[in-house]
């Protein structure tokens, strides 16, 4: 029995890996990420940012029409949290860092990010907690959800390959592209 549990906590760790993104941001300055994200997934953020004197650095996630998710000014660390609304939506995340003429301030501020979409974002222990389960029924909970979320995406993945399928379908012959730039061969005239 303990083998079982060994190798099923060994299996979620290799499946839930953590991995923080961290980049540098100049003073006056504004880099933004974007990701797709579907219908009814939740995604959780955490930020932080390196001490700089002198930097006042923004924090704004909004959705592809511009609707603002969440916004902090002055941001140093926090979290945030939101979910896709519309089906194959994105969010675009800013970070925006001033200086004011005049002030010295450091050249550069690193920033921290780590983001979380669906399973990895659900806190089991919190569930875990509310329904007092133990600890084999947590993971069972979420090998479940997993496995869910593995179905949907293939799922997905199926619905965007027969579109794609369909578009290339209605395109012209392809022959007739490479030889318009051959005015010799006279295959498709």
């Amino acid at each position: 029995m303990n083998v079982v549990v060994f190798v099923w906590t060994l299996v979620l760790l290799l499946v839930s890996e953590v991995s923080t993104l961290s980049f540098m941001l100049p003073q006056n300055t504004r880099k933004c990420l974007m990701e797709e994200i579907h219908k009814n997934v939740l995604v959780t953020g955490e930020y932080k940012l390196t001490a700089a004197p002198g930097h006042i650095t923004s924090l704004r996630v909004t959705d592809r029409t511009g609707n603002l998710l969440y916004n902090k000014d002055d941001a140093e660390k926090g979290k945030f949290a939101m979910t896709g609304d519309e089906t194959d939506s994105f969010y675009i995340i800013c970070f925006e860092t001033k200086v004011q003429y005049g002030v010295r301030a450091a050249a550069t501020r690193e920033v921290y990010l780590d983001v979380k979409h669906g399973v990895e974002a659900k806190s089991y222990e919190d569930i875990a907690k509310s329904e007092k389960l133990k600890p084999m029924e947590i993971e069972l909970r979420r090998l479940e959800d997993l496995s869910e979320a593995i179905v949907n995406d293939f799922a997905y993945m199926k619905k965007r390959e027969e579109e794609m399928r369909d578009t290339n379908g209605s395109l012209p012959i392809p022959g007739c592209c490479i030889s318009a730039s051959f005015p010799w061969d006279a295959s498709c005239a």
